[in-house]
């Protein structure tokens, strides 16, 4: 059976209990490329694992990430701090959780390399590196509208999150 919510009165926290399940029901049911966003400053890396994110534009490249405003990148991040967007591999679905924690060394085990600035997760499925234009905030997180520096990809398959869970995609 197909769940159903609706905005109601608009009238703040009425109806938000079962219009925010419905949401998060809804965007589970829609998969989705899971990737870590890194970058380096002060000396360390920083990342976090991410599903939301796009190209943005093509001229200029472009992409636009969505980071949570409590996110430990985030605030390491302002217009020209470089990113890097790690999109992982299908065998990657380990360290997809390890970078979903908080309050651990996520590095740490973790094969990687400073480039263009960033850290570059080794094996991953695609690679982006992008400078930060512009930091649009948006409810509990933030946009990160980015111009790409440069782009690589492997013949790997992509790890994607659908229904709570780590896959792939399958051809026909």
């Amino acid at each position: 059976m197909t769940r159903h919510a609706t905005i109601g009165t608009g009238v703040p926290g009425l109806d938000d209990a079962a219009l925010q399940a419905s949401f998060r029901g809804a965007m589970a049911s829609v998969a989705a490329p899971v990737s870590v966003v890194t970058t380096f400053r002060d000396g360390r890396p920083f990342g976090a694992t991410v599903s939301a994110f796009a190209s943005l534009s093509l001229r200029p490249p472009m992409l636009v990430v969505s980071l949570d405003n409590a996110s430990t990148v985030l605030s390491r991040l302002g217009v020209g701090s470089s990113v890097g967007v790690n999109v992982l591999g299908a065998h990657q679905d380990q360290v997809a959780l390890r970078f979903a924690t908080r309050g651990i060394d996520k590095f740490a085990d973790i094969a990687w390399a400073l480039e263009d600035g960033v850290p570059v997760l080794s094996d991953c499925h695609a690679w982006v590196s992008m400078a930060v234009v512009q930091l649009v905030e948006a409810g509990d997180h933030t946009l990160v509208l980015g111009r790409v520096g440069s782009a690589r990809t492997s013949p790997s398959r992509p790890l994607t999150y659908w229904q709570r869970t780590f896959g792939t995609h399958q051809a026909f």
